[in-house]
């Protein structure tokens, strides 16, 4: 299946073009409110409606790539979990995967939506594996017709944390946190890129200026206990991938030394008639470093369901 390019962002490159187009996204957010707080979403597009779930430690600025073409052909709703991006980010704060699960079930109940299809990465993966569970339990106020994960720690054990995760999940992250500078973000964030897809120094810069909005590095401690959350509810979310009932599929980048191949050969033992892809040569965000991969596994995927 072929992408046109104009539906694909290509600018990776400086020239300050990325900043601009930045700063479209920004301009297009809507908010709502959660439990006291102020959360950023986009909603745009028309047609059935994709659910697009981000990762740890970044926001929904993470589809900006393939936004075009999704948003082409789905309306496409896409939330900064409370603690990330640009929603609020309160301190004293339970920070957890089913909190960021009861967060979408509200956005999409206010917006009135009956039927999701769910794209999903790394920390979004866990919250779309909840609320996966949730369908299978009959508790969700809409139904989930299909789901496709990236990069992520499906199954816990097998995931695969970088030395800066360990130390914020350690009785040294409060520390650590706000003590992150730029340029130990840069290196550490880079290296679970592919070799030949590291992220620009424009890049960086956003994602930075995205984790330090509302002083961002005060919370990251507490985010990062989805970790443990993942061994707790082991069983429930790891159960999810084994039915069939609803179609999932993965699409992997291997060469992502938190979440790549030994994550996929993981996946394939649990539910081995899953659509499940390989990525060579791509890292831990292939929606950033290999887009047009992506939203043409993803296309082919969604073109092989039943319609609704």
């Amino acid at each position: 299946m072929s992408i046109p390019e104009n539906e694909v962002l290509t600018i990776r490159a400086g020239s300050g073009a990325l900043q601009e187009i930045w700063q479209e996204w920004r301009a297009r957010e809507k908010t709502f409110p959660y439990r006291g707080n102020t959360i950023a979403y986009h909603d745009e597009g028309r047609g059935e409606v994709l659910v697009c779930i981000h990762g740890f430690p970044s926001s929904s600025w993470d589809w900006h790539r393939v936004w075009p073409a999704l948003t082409s052909r789905f309306r496409v709703i896409a939330a900064d979990m409370i603690g990330f991006g640009y929603s609020a980010k309160p301190r004293d704060y339970t920070y957890s995967l089913l909190d960021q699960a009861n967060l979408h079930e509200a956005l999409l109940r206010t917006l009135e939506v009956d039927r999701i299809h769910v794209l999903a990465h790394d920390y979004g993966d866990s919250v779309a594996q909840e609320l996966l569970a949730r369908h299978h339990e009959g508790r969700l106020p809409f139904a989930i017709k299909s789901v496709c994960l990236l990069n992520g720690g499906i199954i816990p054990g097998k995931h695969r944390p970088r030395m800066m995760q360990r130390l914020l999940i350690s009785p040294l992250g409060p520390i650590i946190g706000p003590m992150l500078r730029y340029g130990g973000f840069c290196r550490s964030f880079s290296a679970i890129f592919g070799p030949g897809t590291k992220p620009t120094e424009e890049e960086l810069e956003l994602y930075w200026r995205e984790i330090q909005h509302r002083e961002g590095a005060l919370v990251v401690h507490k985010l990062i206990r989805y970790m443990a959350e993942r061994r707790t509810h082991y069983q429930r979310w790891v159960g999810v991938l084994r039915k069939n009932e609803v179609p999932l599929s993965l699409v992997f980048g291997e060469a992502d030394p938190v979440s790549g191949l030994h994550m996929l050969e993981a996946f394939r033992a649990e539910n081995p008639e899953a659509t499940a892809v390989c990525l060579k040569g791509i890292g831990h965000y292939p929606q950033v470093e290999a887009p047009g991969d992506v939203l043409r596994h993803f296309l082919a995927m969604h073109a092989g369901l039943r319609t609704y």
